[in-house]
């Protein structure tokens, strides 16, 4: 079997960390022999192997400190070899192109690294802050903030949050305040420069307020698990230079991300994000979701501003790696976004701040900011506990989440959880919620019948024993003269 190993040099490419993707048809001496081609001509071991991907001519790439130092480029008259997950190998976002020949995570690394130096003005949308939350944060904070909502309206004192893509770290320190000493703030973010430009001021930031409740963790947002900073600090101290090695590598990764993760399942109130969620791969958009929706306790909720088109983005566009780091050609159409939280089974999906004016237009397609929140938690049995609910209008009758028809002004069933659901916000403010008059034992209730009619007959909460005859009295008080 003959390989031609061909050797060259790339400077200046940005510093990428990732997964190693694996073939399954490899054999071991094929592998350690590649393996062993490779570093012979290395002029020291690599110290920080971050990626090994292999796209259409099976392109190994590694990765060591801040540039690539080299590349190997094997080509075998063969078909595309499949990656261990059964699928053709894409492109994972760590300096790899997408399908589409599109280098998507480099040029959003590259255009944040250097806003992180020189502020780009055309990468935000004007937002309107509570000056007396800004009076603390830098300067330089503020001037590096490239967002196009405020999430921060819609947190509360005491909270756990995590901002996803927290880049300068100014909603965090506008947070911080917000959710106060009993509270807590997350920043994640990929790019490193942005991390250091954060932390550069979580001391004297916290010295103004009086308290530290800020905290900065490098992660792809779509990754929530794994550790980047830990990744580092382990290839630091055992280089890969074998076979053996990558497996130990992988071993490693596994492990922190199940014993160590980042963020832990359940651990967050709100989960927030100011113009990133559109950065993000379209590939790993699903994956996006299912993290945001892991990492939220239940009953948590999200407060998200984002960017949205009013039609699809043409494949052009989206190819144009500069529209992509721009929150343009990445951008959800309008009702894809709300739809991609009602898949991740999020409820309670509103619509809080729609920008009447576009961010920009691009051949006649406007894109505009947009916050949404939604809620966690309608996993679970359905339980039946003799409740029922009152759609108070204006509409003559509405459709939940879940396909409840909900007809204004009239009794109907619903279940333990639902009636939960409905007794909270969003919710809380449209129904009136009606108990049972003798409440059922939770070691006595059913399983509530989702096939049942939906109109709840008032007996039902009442009892069918019910027999009471009860006079009120006169409505009057004494001296009124409401009554003749």
């Amino acid at each position: 079997m003959a390989w031609r190993l061909e050797k060259r040099k790339k400077a200046g490419q940005a510093h990428v960390a990732g997964k190693v993707v694996g073939y399954r048809d490899w054999d071991s001496d094929q592998s350690q022999a590649l393996f062993t081609e490779l570093l012979k001509g290395q002029a020291s071991p690599l110290t920080n192997l971050d990626l090994l991907c292999l796209p259409r001519k099976l392109n190994l790439v590694f990765a060591c400190d801040s540039m690539i130092t080299a590349a190997c480029v094997v080509e075998k008259k063969q078909r595309r070899r499949r990656p261990v997950d059964g699928t053709f190998m894409r492109g994972n976002g760590n300096g790899t192109k997408n399908a589409n020949g599109t280098n998507f995570e480099a040029a959003v690394l590259q255009r944040y690294a250097e806003a992180s130096r020189k502020a780009e003005a055309g990468l935000c949308v004007p937002i309107n802050y509570d000056r007396s939350l800004l009076e603390v944060i830098p300067e330089e904070i503020i001037e590096k903030d490239y967002g196009c909502g405020d999430p921060s309206r819609y947190i509360r004192e005491g909270e756990t949050v995590l901002d996803l893509g927290s880049g300068s770290g100014k909603s965090c320190y506008i947070i911080s305040q917000i959710v106060g000493p009993r509270g807590r703030v997350i920043g994640v973010d990929f790019n490193p420069e942005m991390l250091a430009l954060a932390r550069k001021y979580q001391t004297s930031v916290g010295e103004k307020i009086g308290f530290y409740n800020v905290d900065f963790r490098r992660a792809r947002i779509q990754d929530l698990g794994t550790n980047l900073e830990l990744i580092d600090q382990h290839l630091q101290q055992h280089p890969i230079q074998s076979v053996a090695d990558l497996a130990e590598f992988h071993d490693f990764e596994n492990r922190i991300k199940h014993e160590q993760p980042l963020i832990a399942d359940e651990s967050i109130d709100v989960v927030v994000s100011n113009c990133v969620l559109n950065l993000v791969r379209p590939e790993d958009k699903k994956a996006l979701f299912a993290e945001i929706y892991r990492v939220l306790k239940r009953g948590g909720r999200i407060a998200i501003s984002d960017i949205v088109s009013d039609e699809p983005v043409p494949v052009h566009m989206v190819r144009d790696p500069k529209l992509w780091s721009g929150c343009i050609s990445g951008a959800f159409l309008e009702e894809e976004f709300l739809k991609a939280f009602e898949e991740a089974k999020f409820y309670g999906i509103h619509i809080e701040d729609f920008q009447s004016q576009p961010y920009q237009t691009v051949e006649g397609i406007e894109f505009r900011s947009i916050t949404i929140t939604a809620y966690k938690g309608k996993e679970g049995p359905c339980i039946e506990r003799n409740q029922a609910v009152i759609y108070g209008g204006p509409w003559k009758e509405v459709v939940d989440d879940d396909n409840h028809v909900l007809p204004r002004g009239v009794r109907i069933a619903v279940c333990e959880k639902t009636f939960e659901i409905y007794s909270k916000a969003p919710y809380r403010d449209q129904f009136i919620l009606v108990p049972p008059r003798e409440e059922v034992p939770q070691d006595h209730a059913g399983v509530f019948d989702c096939s049942r009619d939906h109109r709840r007959d008032p007996r039902e909460t009442k009892g069918m024993d019910y027999k009471i005859t009860q006079n009120s009295g006169s409505a009057c008080g004494p001296g009124s003269s409401c009554c003749p």
